[in-house]
């Protein structure tokens, strides 16, 4: 069975860090791409950053490059989105989601970063960017 869990998010003041990390299970890590999304209340969920499973490649949103970066450990088998330079608008639920992607699709996926090409989701953990 599929299973990834969030952990590290808070509360932050503006210019603050955090280091999320979804920790997944049932499938080796190296075989799939990984996106992680946000959701801020009254609006809909958006992709912000994917690593993929061939060559680790990394994406980002255009509201977080520069400030975000996304990385895996496949030895223990988590994903981290380390964010830097957090803002009120970074605000949001944050959500890790996989899917198997053949290397020819991951660039694809991990550009558009649609909600619909995840099949396996983590439960959220919440951020709070406020002084």
């Amino acid at each position: 069975q599929l299973q990834l869990v969030e952990s590290g998010g808070g509360l932050v003041q503006p210019g603050g860090s955090l280091r999320l990390s979804c920790a997944t299970s049932g499938f080796t890590l190296g075989d799939y791409a990984i996106g992680w999304f946000r959701q801020a209340p009254g609006k809909e969920r958006e992709g912000v950053s994917c690593i993929s499973s061939s060559d680790g490649s990394t994406y980002y949103a255009v509201s977080v490059k520069g400030r975000f970066t996304i990385s895996r450990d496949n030895a223990k088998n988590t994903v981290y989105l380390q964010m830097n330079s957090l803002k009120p608008e970074d605000t949001a639920v944050y959500y890790c989601a996989a899917q198997a992607a053949r290397e020819s699709s991951v660039h694809a996926m991990c550009t558009y970063l649609r909600r619909g090409d995840f099949g396996s989701w983590g439960q959220g953990t919440q951020v709070t960017v406020s002084s």
